[in-house]
């Protein structure tokens, strides 16, 4: 975990963990700048995640990933950083992740995902037999999120307040993060 000088969030999980949604609370919360994964995505590369599955399949769309990753763990801090879900499946991303900041898993049963994430327009893989997709990727996914993470927050009960709230809680206590508002 980065505890040493300014504080870096790096929000990880599976799509419909409430990333983007927590992010965005954490900002608001800190008045530190909120980046998600699908805009740095889009300095990166120039394209959606979307576009770039349509266009150049899905190894290219995952090395964007690794790029706007990159990107995060370098943007000045203090900072909250929505990760790619897929982000956690490369070893050299997840030493990113544990080098880059405190990195926070949004935990969220498959079920919770599923009903959450189902028919977004940014999120191509889920178009066929997304339910049976989630439920796949979780079980792959849950140890390296655990891997890496320095909080759990279980985001599939409560609200984003909550969560958000917790999350505040928790990185007070944290010598990186004593400038919290």
């Amino acid at each position: 975990m980065n505890t040493e000088g300014p504080c870096r969030i790096l929000l990880i999980g599976m799509m419909g963990s409430g990333k983007s949604t927590i992010g965005q609370l954490l900002s608001n919360a800190t008045g530190w700048p909120y980046l998600d994964n699908d805009e740095l995505v889009r300095r990166s590369r120039g394209a959606t995640s979307r576009q770039i599955v349509e266009e150049h399949g899905e190894a290219q769309m995952r090395e964007a990933e690794a790029d706007a990753l990159a990107l995060g763990v370098t943007v000045a801090t203090p900072a909250v950083i929505g990760v790619a879900a897929g982000a956690i499946l490369e070893a050299a991303d997840r030493e990113q992740l544990r080098l880059g900041g405190i990195v926070v898993w949004l935990r969220a049963d498959a079920s919770e995902l599923e009903s959450r994430s189902i028919g977004a327009e940014h999120r191509p893989w889920l178009d066929t037999d997304g339910g049976s997709w989630i439920r796949d990727a979780v079980a792959e996914r849950e140890p390296l999120y655990a891997s890496v993470a320095d909080m759990v927050i279980d985001t599939g009960t409560g609200d984003a307040e909550a969560s958000t709230a917790q999350i505040l809680d928790r990185l007070h206590r944290i010598s990186a993060c004593a400038e919290i508002r």
